[in-house]
């Protein structure tokens, strides 16, 4: 495509730099070369009486010569005047130089040529995101594109093919709008009338002309962000559009999901409410609030949230969600007391960065392979441990999508849902109605469910549940709070299930972490110690570089923003447990005993996984023992 717009701009320059040829000019006059044999005092018959300074009409040639021709010739756009035009006389005015194209008609083949590329290139970004068959559309755009460009250049009249041209562009963009506004909501449709009134405030904003009131243009102009209130009907989002400290949250939501934050945490100080952002696993600090301002964006989150504003002191859970960029962004929001003020925590859930698979883990092929074996059987307990924060729910949500869940009936309950999956029955905690995991739990278990993924076991009636659905034909998932998978065997059996059942039932638990990867661009290598290598049992001779994030004195990278790191990584450890270690589990057998039997299954320890992913160049050093001890 960049290669045909190229080739129409070289070809329009082309054609406006070469002028005429063969037009006519004032210099070049039309046969007055007069006979050879014509008397020089004007007594020649053929110019007998002719005046001084008058024209000379040739009645005859020079021997050997071509006759004049009796016909103009010219070419490009340039029209002669017959009266211009004196047939056998030897002088011609001659026009303006012309062009062979007329610009007045090709800038506007231009131009649509121009929103064509443009239309194109925004359909195929905006089909990715959205998941509606990007490479068809982009098919159907170029094809027809270029179908309407060739039908208009062979068209003898220039209003056929500039409209052939315009369908050729209109009816495949105008296809692909019909589409994706379907699959959107309606503050995410493109084209409509609420689409284009916005586009055209936000226009004229910009040169200082505001029309609508300053509602509309605030809203407008602000950051490209809409929030969702908690409830239904929408009341309280419109509730708090007008209120003091609006565009102020509206700008730091923005700006955090732009930064690719997790959390966001006003905190409030004796002289200032403090803002900072965890990104990638870690706070940074960012531009804080006034303290009148900061209370507002809390109020106004709290409203959104369905919180109770008047209280201060008591701790408060809610949720809200947004709109961004045509995808959906859910929020969790929680609140505390303090010494200065109230402080609020939000999570943000992107659903647009949801793990599908396993493969988009980052795991090692024979890690991956394996537990997709345990998650395909019939029944067993799969359970995943970590630290708060350390991706245990996305590798069950990556697990469940491997699963076929339109010849499985796939259930989930969770505090709160996360990330939402198609044709899963998702089920979400209500602690205030009463709804708990265990009495949630037991009713699931009546629904004939192949598949039920618990958010946390916390309790034991949920951990004898878990135990008991496993081994009664279900395949069941969920997560333990423990910093390794040594210390979640053991703490299912300090929740009280009893050895014989836990053995009976646990299938495998995966202990997990998340290291920052760091940034490709901006990576700087260096050569190990040898001292370091031989400790961390790594072969030296095989080892040239590792790599470490760039130091302040290396410039800013705009592809992490000077971080060093962009993104995050998995690094894993699989307890896969055989006859031998369900024995041991049942006899109470001691934590060496247990982890000398998974080193001769083959298990690798966490750190081991760390160490493979510095070789590899894909974290750092430092950023593996940050988050492996």
């Amino acid at each position: 495509m960049r290669n045909i717009m190229l080739s129409f701009i070289f070809l329009g320059m082309l054609l406006q730099a070469v002028p005429a040829c063969g037009q006519l000019t004032e210099d070049a006059p039309i046969n007055q070369t007069p006979a050879p044999d014509a008397a020089p005092d004007g007594d020649s018959p053929g110019t007998a009486g002719t005046a001084p300074g008058a024209p000379v009409t040739l009645n005859r040639r020079a021997p050997n010569s071509y006759p004049p021709n009796p016909f103009i010739f010219y070419r490009g756009n340039v029209q002669l005047d017959n009266n211009q035009i004196l047939l056998g006389n030897a002088n011609v005015s001659a026009p303006r130089k012309g062009f062979y194209i007329s610009l007045w008609k090709f800038l506007p083949i231009l131009g649509l040529f121009f929103l064509w590329c443009a239309s194109a290139k925004w359909a195929y970004t905006d089909s990715q995101s959205l998941k509606a068959r990007p490479q068809f559309w982009s098919t159907v755009l170029l094809l027809a594109g270029l179908a309407g460009f060739v039908l208009a250049t062979l068209s003898p009249n220039y209003l056929l093919a500039f409209f052939i041209g315009v369908m050729g562009y209109a009816a495949p963009i105008g296809s692909y709008i019909y589409e994706r506004n379907q699959k959107v909501p309606d503050s995410a449709k493109v084209m409509t009338p609420r689409h284009i009134r916005s586009v055209v405030i936000r226009f004229l904003a910009k040169y200082g002309i505001r029309i609508g009131g300053g509602a509309a243009v605030e809203q407008a102009v602000g950051p490209p962000i809409t929030f969702i209130g908690r409830s239904k009907e929408g009341g309280r989002s419109k509730a708090v559009e007008s209120s003091r400290g609006y565009m102020s949250a509206k700008e730091l939501i923005y700006d955090a999901i732009l930064r690719r934050s997790t959390d966001i945490h006003l905190e409030p100080k004796e002289d200032e409410m403090s803002v900072r952002l965890r990104i990638d696993g870690v706070m940074y600090p960012t531009e804080p609030f006034d303290p009148a301002v900061g209370q507002n964006v809390i109020n106004i989150i709290k409203v959104l949230s369905a919180m109770d504003i008047t209280e201060k002191r008591k701790p408060q859970d809610g949720s809200f969600g947004a709109e961004m960029e045509f995808r959906e962004i859910d929020f969790r929001v929680a609140t505390q007391g303090t010494r200065f003020g109230e402080k609020m925590v939000m999570r943000i859930l992107d659903q647009s960065n949801s793990v599908s698979s396993l493969a988009q883990l980052g795991m090692r092929k024979q890690l991956a392979d394996r537990i997709r074996e345990i998650i395909s059987s019939p029944h067993g307990l799969f359970l995943t441990c970590g630290p708060t924060g350390a991706g245990k729910s996305t590798t069950l949500y990556a697990a469940l999508g491997e699963i076929d869940s339109y010849q499985r009936n796939i259930i989930t309950i969770e505090d709160p849902i996360e990330y939402k999956m198609p044709s899963v029955t998702q089920i979400e905690i209500n602690n205030k109605a009463g709804q708990t995991f265990a009495g949630s739990l037991r009713s699931v278990l009546r629904q004939d469910p192949d598949v039920v993924m618990i958010g946390e076991i916390r309790d034991n009636e949920t951990a004898l549940i878990a135990c008991q659905a496993a081994n009664t034909g279900h395949m069941v998932f969920s997560t333990v709070h423990a910093n390794e998978t040594f210390s979640a065997l053991y703490r299912m059996l300090d929740l009280g299930v009893e050895p014989y059942m836990l053995s009976s039932s646990l299938s495998a638990i995966l202990g997990q972490r998340l290291a920052r990867r760091l940034c490709p661009d901006c990576r700087v290598p260096y050569k190990p110690k040898p001292e370091f290598l031989k400790n961390a049992n790594l072969p030296a001779d095989k080892i040239d570089n590792l790599y470490k994030p760039p130091t302040e004195t290396d410039g800013q990278c705009p592809t992490c923003g000077g971080l060093g790191y962009k993104g995050r990584i998995g690094v894993y450890e699989l307890l896969d447990l055989n006859d031998r270690m369900r024995d041991m589990i049942r006899d109470s057998a001691s934590v060496t005993q247990l982890k000398a039997e998974a080193r001769k299954n083959g298990m690798l320890y966490m750190r081991e996984e760390g160490l493979r992913l510095v070789v590899k160049g894909v974290t750092s050093i430092e950023e593996m023992l940050r988050v492996v001890k």
